[in-house]
């Protein structure tokens, strides 16, 4: 069954030029690009789009993160893009990276890892509504 999953391209990745070999990684995949956005979170966008992490500990510093330069977003479809496309960023922690995923190739710590990917289909349709208005 043919699934849209939201990717965030984050700005340390947008930063060090990697934008074409991630879209690269997901072509590759098998993934059809359905929409593609260069924006820069404001706080406050950024705040809503990780409202669920808001009181934790590492929660301002991600805000601060997300809106320090650009961000790229993309709505990928294919079938079991959501699981697939969690395999293919790989683990958050950098410890746990498996070679070959893009957090691995091009994240540097737990907050600049590179990408974010939705975890479920109830979140793709969430952080897909709050970055393309979908």
């Amino acid at each position: 069954m043919t699934e849209q999953s939201l990717l965030l391209i984050k700005p340390n990745a947008v930063q060090h030029k990697h934008i074409g070999h991630i879209i690269s990684l997901l072509e590759t995949s098998g993934y059809h690009l359905a929409a593609l956005k260069l924006f820069r979170f404001d706080p406050a966008l950024a705040k809503q789009f990780y409202a669920e992490h808001d009181g934790k500990s590492f929660f301002a510093g991600l805000v601060e993160f997300m809106t320090s330069a650009d961000t790229v977003a993309i709505i990928v479809e294919k079938d079991n893009a959501i699981h697939d496309l969690r395999e293919l960023i790989g683990a958050v922690e950098p410890e746990k990276r498996k070679p070959g995923t893009i957090r691995f190739l091009y994240g540097e710590g737990v907050t600049d890892n590179g990408v974010h990917a939705s975890d479920s289909a109830a979140s793709a349709r969430k952080e897909i509504d709050v970055i393309f208005g979908v």
